[in-house]
């Protein structure tokens, strides 16, 4: 989402697309940490390199030592579990396997949808160390991304940048004296927006069936209790203070509904259904298109 008069840096990581834009260019030292923060992000939570500490997790068990953001990723990941009822679990990545979107990316399913191991019997999460009693495949993808664009914005603003857009294939974190407008995408059809919203700070993120989809009826947003896709709602949009926190309330909506989770957490929202049908809070700060 390139923005008029501000400098561009673009890049690859975590197998998506990045744009941070400045009102002044990033300095290659800048331009180096960033993409330090990030590929350290990889090294630690991708289950898609073997080299990671969350590749160890999935060969045998033991205890695992991650680093120092895994303690508030845990607390959030506990909390949600508990909430949907074990339907968002950190713990899908062998169900997401079992469907095709694997290692390898074969995108070719290898048996019937397989529920995620229970928390309870599997992993202790405590702080920044993770002892699991069995080999499990752990995919923090709900939450992991967005809590990546919260490193980079304090990366950001470490380095005297307190005003950028960071964009990460559609999650956004804003900090600046504007407010932007930004359109939702239409879950059907990438070419059309079914409105827009005013963001003047903080994070917006989305989840969508249609993105990460192959086959017929399989997409990455899986209920951990029985390993299948969901069906119900196949869009949704959050807004919150930090983009760790917007990005897995915008996988919870597919499961726990917003005014559910509007108990626990201070965000705003909106969840387009399989039907057609839209449900948001009353603060969601958008205009839908009619």
């Amino acid at each position: 989402m390139p923005q008029p008069g501000l400098e561009e840096f673009r890049f690859d990581g975590i197998g998506t697309r990045w744009e941070i834009s400045t009102p002044r260019a990033l300095s290659a030292g800048v331009r180096a940490r960033l993409l330090a923060v990030v590929e350290a992000y990889d090294g630690a939570w991708s289950r898609f390199r073997p080299d990671s500490t969350a590749s160890a997790m999935a060969r045998e068990p033991g205890r695992h030592e991650f680093p120092p953001e895994a303690a508030p990723l845990g607390q959030l990941y506990r909390s949600l579990y508990r909430l949907s009822a074990g339907a968002m679990t950190p713990l899908i990545g062998s169900s997401l396997e079992q469907l095709g979107y694997d290692g390898d990316y074969s995108l070719r399913q290898a048996g019937p949808p397989l529920a995620a191991p229970r928390w309870e019997d599997s992993l202790d999460w405590d702080g920044s160390v993770l002892t699991n009693r069995a080999p499990v495949v752990l995919d923090i993808g709900a939450a992991g991304k967005g809590q990546l664009v919260d490193l980079l914005g304090v990366e950001l603003r470490q380095h005297g940048h307190n005003s950028y857009l960071i964009d990460a294939s559609g999650d956004l974190l804003y900090s600046g004296p504007d407010v932007i407008r930004v359109g939702l995408e239409h879950p059907y059809d990438p070419a059309r927006a079914i409105g827009t919203v005013d963001l003047a700070g903080g994070a917006l993120c989305a989840s969508a069936a249609n993105r990460r989809a192959w086959g017929d009826g399989l997409h990455h947003v899986l209920n951990g209790t029985t390993g299948r896709p969901v069906s119900t709602a196949v869009a949704t949009w959050t807004m919150a203070a930090s983009t760790m926190l917007a990005d897995a309330l915008a996988t919870a909506l597919f499961f726990v509904p917003g005014a559910d989770l509007e108990r626990s957490f201070e965000f705003s929202w909106l969840t387009v259904f399989s039907d057609g049908s839209a449900a948001y809070s009353a603060g969601f700060e958008g205009t839908l298109f009619t």
